[in-house]
């Protein structure tokens, strides 16, 4: 099957586990040197509307993928996954957080 990065975006990620919704599909990370893809990245919610940044962006190995269907994408996501931290916002420098 052939899936253009493109038509992955947006897309509803699932977890087969338990049914819960993780989040949308934010951006997919390629391997430049095998042409691979290595992981789905969902981004994290904003908190208080943006202005106080983000929650950690949410990395599901591609290997944890299990079908991509027309709406969304199952995957066997485990809670244990390390979420990446986002760096801070310029905001933050006027308070203390």
């Amino acid at each position: 099957m052939i899936l253009r990065a493109s038509a992955l975006y947006d897309k509803e990620v699932v977890c087969i586990k338990d049914g819960t919704k993780l989040g949308n599909i934010g951006d997919i990370e390629v391997n430049t040197d095998t042409g691979s893809a290595e992981a789905v990245i969902i981004y994290g919610r904003a908190r208080l509307f943006g202005l106080l940044g983000r929650e950690d962006d949410l990395v599901i190995p591609w290997s944890c993928v299990e079908v991509f269907g027309d709406d969304l994408v199952l995957v066997h996501y485990e809670a244990q996954m390390p979420r990446r931290r986002r760096s801070s916002r310029a905001i933050s420098r006027f308070f203390d957080f």
